[in-house]
C-alpha cells in the first residue's frame, strides 16, 4: 500500500513515519521550498504530543531542539498570579512538555522521515485531489498527477484535500486575535522568569507570553485583539513599526514585557489566528484528513501540534487494522472526533478570555482565579494532556 500525504509541517512527516512503522509506504508532497528559513514563532508540544513523538520513535531525535516546559503561569495585568496550569504528567525520564520553534521542529521531522527512506517532494503545490474505486490521486500546479492507494490531507487549515472531500466544508473562523512573536537574546530579563514555565499575562490591551531558554534568551509572543490584518497592511507595515506598537500595548501592564519587546527582535508579525471547530465530513472514498485540516484549534489551546501528532499514530493504527482505507478512515473518525472537537472548544473559550474589555477584565480575572485553582487542584485538564496513543505492538507509555 502507498499513501500520498499532502502537506509538510508537523503532521505530514509525522504521519509518514507512523505509516512506515506499520509497513505502509508514503510520499510527502509539500508546497514549501526545501529551505524556507526560520519563519513563525514558538509553540508547545504538551505531554500527550511528546508521547506521540515517542510512539513514532522521534522524541530523542528532536529533544535537543526543544526547551523543557512543565507549566503555564497565568498572571493579571497588575502582576498578580491568577494560577498555574500543568502541561501534563511527566514521562519516566521526567519530561513533561517541550517548546519548539515551529519551523525547526518541522524541518527536523522532515529530515528524520527522509533518513527513514520516505520520499519528500518540496516546492510541489497540490491544486486538487480525487478518489476512485482502487486508489486516489492528487494534481500539482504543474499539471503532474501523482497516484497512490490513498491520499491523506495534512495540508492545514486551508486544506485543498478537505475541499475535495467535501466541497461544502466550512471555512476557517477568525478568533479575533492577531499573533506576533519574537526573541530577546542573552537578556538579564530572563532571570525574572521561572525556568520551564511560560509566563502568560492577561494584559489590559493584549495577551502576552514569554519563556526563558537555557541559553539565556527569552522567546515571547503577543496576541492582539483587533480586526484581521489585511495583506496590504502586513506588506506595508515595517517590523519596527509593529514592534513599537507592541511596546505601547505592553506599557500598561506590570512585568517585563515592555522591556522584553523593546530590546528584542520581532520574527512574526500580524499573523491572523483562526480555528476550525467542526468539519462534518472527514473522509470520502480513499481521501482522508489529519491535523489542522479537520480540527484546527485556536493557539490558546496549546494543542494544535500535539493533536496532529496523535492523529498520525491513530491513523496508522487504523490503517494497520482495517481491511480497506475506507474502513480505516471511518475507524479513525470514530476514535478521534469527540476528543479533538472538545479540545477545539476549549481553545475557543480561552481565546474569549483574551479579548475582554475594561469592565470584563475585572470579572475575567476573578473567574480565572477560580478556574485555575480548580485545574491545579483537580487536574481537570488531564483528559487532554494525559491521553496516550501507541502504534500496534507497542504499549503506550503511561505518565509517571
Amino acid at each position: 500500500m502507498r499513501a500520498v500525504i499532502v502537506g509538510g509541517g508537523i503532521a505530514g512527516p509525522a504521519t509518514a513515519m507512523a505509516l512506515r512503522a506499520v509497513g505502509i509506504d508514503s510520499l510527502v508532497v509539500d508546497a514549501n521550498p526545501a529551505d524556507r528559513g526560520e519563519v513563525g514563532s514558538w509553540f508547545t508540544v504538551a505531554a500527550n504530543g511528546v508521547a506521540a513523538l515517542a510512539a513514532i520513535d522521534a522524541l530523542e531525535q528532536v529533544r535537543g531542539l526543544g526547551v523543557p516546559t512543565d507549566r503555564n503561569v497565568m498572571v493579571s495585568a497588575s502582576g498578580r498570579t491568577l494560577g498555574t496550569v500543568p502541561l501534563g504528567s511527566a514521562r519516566p525520564d521526567g519530561t513533561v512538555a517541550l517548546s519548539f520553534h515551529r519551523t525547526r521542529l518541522a524541518a527536523a521531522l522532515t529530515d528524520l522521515a527522509r533518513r527513514r527512506g520516505i520520499e519528500v517532494r518540496t516546492g510541489a503545490r497540490v491544486t486538487g485531489a480525487a478518489t476512485g474505486d482502487r486508489g486516489a490521486r492528487v494534481t500539482l500546479d504543474s499539471g503532474e498527477v501523482i497516484a497512490g492507494d490513498l491520499v491523506i490531507g495534512a495540508d492545514g487549515i486551508n486544506s485543498v484535500v478537505r475541499a475535495a472531500v467535501d466541497p461544502r466544508a466550512p471555512e476557517r473562523r477568525y478568533t479575533g486575535l492577531a499573533n506576533f512573536g519574537g526573541v530577546t537574546e542573552h537578556t538579564p530579563l530572563a532571570a525574572a522568569l521561572d525556568p520551564g514555565a511560560w509566563r502568560l499575562v492577561f494584559g489590559r490591551r493584549a495577551f502576552f507570553g514569554a519563556l526563558p531558554t537555557p541559553s539565556g534568551d527569552v522567546v515571547w509572543f503577543a496576541n492582539v485583539p483587533r480586526p484581521p490584518v489585511s495583506r496590504q497592511e502586513r506588506a506595508g507595515t515595517p517590523l519596527e513599526a509593529w514592534r513599537r506598537t507592541l511596546v505601547d500595548l505592553a506599557a500598561a501592564d506590570a512585568g517585563p514585557f515592555r522591556d522584553l519587546i523593546a530590546a528584542g527582535r520581532l520574527d512574526l508579525a500580524g499573523d491572523n489566528t483562526f480555528d476550525l471547530p467542526h468539519v462534518p465530513v472527514w473522509h470520502r472514498g480513499r481521501l482522508g484528513l489529519v491535523g489542522d485540516a479537520i480540527h484546527a484549534p485556536a493557539p490558546s489551546s496549546g494543542q494544535g501540534a500535539s493533536m496532529a501528532l496523535e492523529d498520525a499514530v491513530v491513523l496508522a493504527s487504523c490503517l494497520h487494522a482495517a481491511a480497506t482505507p475506507e474502513a480505516a478512515f471511518a475507524a479513525f473518525e470514530g476514535r478521534r472526533r469527540e476528543r479533538v472537537e472538545g479540545i477545539v472548544a476549549e481553545g475557543a473559550r480561552s481565546s474569549g478570555f483574551k479579548t475582554a474589555g475594561p469592565v470584563g477584565r475585572v470579572i475575567r480575572d476573578a473567574v480565572l482565579r477560580a478556574v485555575f485553582h480548580r485545574i491545579a487542584a483537580r487536574r481537570t485538564q488531564a483528559w487532554i494532556t494525559d491521553h496516550r496513543v501507541a502504534l500496534p505492538g507497542l504499549q503506550a507509555d503511561r505518565p509517571a
